[in-house]
């Protein structure tokens, strides 16, 4: 059993293996009345093995009608990660999805197009808790917290991703077989606003906001009745307003 796991892993989706290895015991159960020890560990190692290979999404294969922003995919041997995808169904020919991918390695960025039943492995990403430590021109340094070894990441790779962070936060430091390619800030963030416009009580006009500086010294948009030194949250993923705290 456990070679012809293996010989047919790459093939299938997550579902596929399991129902395919489900499938394969139901057939071979009516040719053995009794089973040996060695094919009772035989069998035990095999779904170990298929375990731990799907926790690891060593062979997880991904349908491009479940393509999601943020997935990270080898696709013609290269490793990308899908920053815009949208499902097209035209009035005529087949449905397709259209998108934009980012290469993990050289950071360019390719428009692709693929038949929603295309199937592609995910790659192994690496996310790494790290301490953000200070920038030095167009360097960012970062500490891992347990070996306490630093990195430099440089501007470019870094992009908008710390506008909203503070120094000594932490955040994930994303990289394949070595290579950063990311950096993922906190979900939210709690930030001063250190410079907008006065408040005034009774600034309630729905939908009303006015720029507002925080003290990362990104630019936010907020209500009018929020005032400077008031603290805000911050979705780092939008860059919006959620509440004062």
């Amino acid at each position: 059993m456990y070679r012809w796991l293996v010989g047919n892993l790459r093939l299938w989706s997550v579902q596929e293996l399991v129902s395919s290895v489900l499938f394969y015991n139901r057939q071979n159960i009516h040719k053995e009345a009794v089973t040996t020890n060695r094919e009772i560990v035989a069998n035990h190692l095999a779904y170990t093995h298929l375990y731990m290979f799907l926790v690891a999404g060593v062979f997880i294969m991904i349908s491009a009608g479940d393509f999601k922003n943020g997935l990270t995919l080898e696709i013609d041997g290269n490793v990308v990660q899908i920053m815009e995808f949208q499902h097209v169904k035209p009035g005529k020919g087949a449905a397709f999805v259209r998108t934009k991918l980012k290469n993990v390695i050289n950071g360019g960025v390719v428009e692709k197009t693929f038949r929603p039943t295309e199937k592609f492995p995910q790659a192994r990403i690496d996310r790494v808790d790290m301490q953000y430590l200070y920038n030095d021109g167009d360097l960012y340094y970062f500490m891992n917290n347990e070996t306490y070894d630093q990195i430099a990441i440089d501007n470019e790779t870094v992009g908008d991703s710390l506008k909203f962070v503070k120094e000594n936060e932490v955040v994930k430091v994303c990289s394949y077989n070595g290579s950063v390619f990311a950096i993922e800030a906190p979900l939210f963030v709690e930030l001063e606003i250190t410079e907008t416009e006065p408040g005034f009580k009774g600034d309630t006009a729905q939908g009303a906001t006015k720029p507002a500086i925080v003290e990362t010294g990104a630019t936010v948009y907020v209500p009018l009745f929020v005032d400077q030194g008031d603290r805000i949250k911050i979705d780092t993923r939008t860059g919006e307003y959620l509440s004062r705290v």
